[in-house]
């Protein structure tokens, strides 16, 4: 097997493993995971809202994922760990389940998407944006779009501050789609700030100044 085929393999099993604990970990906020291999078998990191509802009483829930994982998609020797994420409302996947969940419970699609976007400023990000398509109000598909902030479209600040993730939503109109782009709080190349200068770099300037008038 070539270098090429090796990293395109453990890419689809790393999309597989993704898709499956999406699946199965849904109630339980499933934000990501990592994947690392180990001399004593694979060791997957799962990001979870709800890391209880990942463990499950006294484990069980977690060793049954390990059981699935070994079985149903040839993990050789899977080793859990689940870590809570510290701000889910700043995470694009877990918010994208909040409101396909609560489309799925009778929430109107507006009055979702408007709670979701105030939450997700109010935990310090920087901007958002969620578009929600299907039969919205009619038999014909459509899409409506909220924003807050800003927005990074495109270059190294959308590559690098834009966490981004789509959910679904099935209804009885049909499949719902919700997507989410958060502008993450972290620095940017546009920010401007301001120095403070101290007394002695102060003192420097006005002499060079002094200097150049004589």
């Amino acid at each position: 097997m070539t270098v090429k085929d090796l990293f395109i393999q453990k890419g689809l099993q790393r999309m597989l493993i993704d898709r499956f604990l999406e699946q199965e970990l849904r109630r339980a906020g499933y934000a990501g995971l990592d994947i690392m291999r180990t001399p004593l078998g694979t060791r997957i990191t799962i990001y979870a809202e709800r890391p209880g509802i990942v463990i499950g009483r006294r484990g069980m829930n977690i060793r049954a994922l390990a059981q699935k994982l070994e079985k149903e998609l040839g993990i050789e020797n899977p080793q859990i760990d689940v870590v809570p994420v510290e701000k889910p409302e700043l995470n694009a996947k877990i918010m994208a389940q909040r409101i396909a969940r609560a489309l799925e419970r009778g929430v109107r699609f507006r009055r979702a998407a408007f709670i979701a976007l105030r939450q997700i400023m109010e935990a310090g990000a920087r901007g958002a944006e969620i578009i929600i398509s299907g039969k919205l109000t009619s038999e014909r598909s459509r899409y409506e779009k909220y924003t807050a902030g800003i927005l990074f479209k495109s270059g190294k600040p959308a590559e690098e501050c834009v966490d981004e993730a789509v959910a679904h939503a099935l209804l009885k109109p049909g499949v719902y789609g919700v997507k989410v782009k958060i502008v993450l709080p972290k620095p940017h190349p546009d920010d401007i700030g301001i120095k403070e200068i101290s007394t002695t770099e102060e003192a420097l300037s006005s002499s060079q100044i002094e200097g150049t008038k004589k």
